[in-house]
């Protein structure tokens, strides 16, 4: 019995695009067996083949021109993954508008100009998919969209950035100095050469917003969300997170209530019975609460050319059915393209426990005038760890953990406590992460 062919052409040969390439062409078998369609890459564009893929594309027209395919009338999904704002964005526009669908990964271009593509793709009546835009090679979107789709959302958080939990873990584990762990990191391949992204929080923030605007059905600017990022984290941070039996960890959170959405990245203290304290190095994991379902758990790979690959054929395979049944996932985009009226919590509206570490001047009255200045704005101390001086200069570390307070409050504590001669204006504040506000 003959199978129906797809054509696909990728834009870009790089670690995702070569993974996603590897699978149709050695795969090809296996994915014939199990969906009854034969997946036929025809066309690769991409600007530098010089470099030795480990691939044989014998039967693949290879070419430095992207219109090569997005202009090829037999060509019926393109996978777009060399990233970036353009020409990504022209090329995926092109290939909608020239009713074709189109699989991306690409977090950053989603989480700004989504909205513009899920237009696009509604207007053509064709499918833009990208499932491997969070999380690599976990299925949280496809979770997120149909496996709980029953459900209104209560909360989304995890673990959304392997290269931050990759360091943050090395820091507990080896007990590394921030630059040291990134260093490792990037030595084994984990972390760019340019890391900004990920260790300022924003790649997990890209994320957040595709999950939060799925979520919500309402397009969630990444520019509306609340981010920090790890590199103020010392090891004596770590160390004193230890001795609260808790560990740091970068969180992406999205709360929903009556009031809207809670939107924030930040690394965060979460003791060590939590299930999240155990994810190490690169691995992700995303936790969803909705009202029927409960509690559940989402984990795997978060990166890599493997598992990134095997979640953009999974997309090209559910396109696929959709071509020859006219029934599936086209109602993606048009639940996506549906503009609600969500309220952002500002950062200043939002309770939490803080951990408060200052370098003062080891002499009386200093805790007494810090704790004085929290207690001015409402806030009291849970427990307070003061070590002995250990600087030339005789400053020591003071650490301070709050009960539950208002961001705005302890924002005013810290810009006076921050004036006093004594304080240096070196210090950290994370937030704690209390599991009952997530799990009934």
């Amino acid at each position: 019995m003959s199978c129906r062919q797809v054509n696909v052409g990728i834009i870009g040969l790089g670690t995702v695009g070569t993974g996603v390439a590897r699978i149709l062409l050695e795969q090809k078998e296996l994915l014939k067996t199990r969906t009854s369609l034969d997946f036929n890459l025809k066309t690769i564009a991409e600007l530098d083949w010089s470099k030795d893929r480990n691939l044989d594309l014998s039967q693949v027209n290879c070419t430095t021109n992207a219109d090569t395919l997005l202009e090829d009338p037999e060509i019926n999904i393109v996978v777009e993954t060399i990233g970036g704002y353009e020409p990504a964005f022209s090329f995926i526009s092109k290939a909608l508008r020239n009713r074709k669908h189109v699989v991306t990964a690409n977090k950053a271009l989603l989480a700004t100009r989504g909205m513009e593509l899920y237009k696009i793709a509604q207007e053509n009546d064709v499918n833009l998919l990208f499932e491997a835009s969070v999380g690599g090679g976990i299925p949280i979107i496809k979770g997120l969209r149909e496996g709980l789709v029953a459900n209104r959302f209560k909360s989304i958080y995890g673990i959304l950035n392997g290269t931050t939990n990759y360091i943050l873990t090395k820091m507990h584990q080896k007990g590394l100095e921030f630059a040291d762990a990134l260093k490792r990191a990037q030595e084994k391949g984990f972390a760019e050469a340019d890391p900004t992204l990920d260790i300022s929080g924003g790649d997990a923030a890209h994320k957040l917003a595709i999950l939060a605007s799925i979520a919500s059905n309402s397009f969630i600017p990444f520019d509306k969300i609340y981010v920090e990022g790890i590199t103020g984290i010392t090891k004596l941070d770590i160390s004193f997170a230890q001795s609260f039996g808790m560990t740091i960890k970068l969180l992406a959170i999205c709360k929903i209530n009556e009031d809207g959405l809670d939107l924030r990245v930040h690394p965060t203290l979460i003791d060590n019975s939590h299930l999240l304290a155990a994810v190490s190095n690169e691995l992700n994991a995303i936790f969803v609460k909705g009202d029927f379902v409960g509690n559940t758990m989402f984990y795997g790979p978060g990166a890599g050319e493997r598992p990134t690959a095997s979640a953009i054929v999974s997309d090209i395979v559910d396109i696929s059915r959709d071509l020859f049944t006219q029934e599936g996932v086209k109602y993606c985009n048009r639940a996506m393209s549906l503009t609600q009226n969500v309220r952002l919590i500002p950062i200043e509206d939002v309770k939490s426990r803080f951990y408060l570490r200052f370098m003062t001047m080891d002499k009386p009255g200093v805790l007494s005038m810090i704790s004085g200045v929290l207690a001015e704005h409402n806030i009291s101390i849970s427990s307070m760890v003061q070590l002995e001086s250990h600087e030339k200069d005789n400053y020591v570390p003071i650490v301070l953990l709050t009960h539950q307070a208002l961001e705005k409050s302890m924002e005013q504590a810290l810009q006076k406590i921050l004036k006093f001669d004594f304080v240096k204006k070196d210090y950290l504040r994370l937030r704690i992460f209390e599991n009952h506000d997530y799990i009934d």
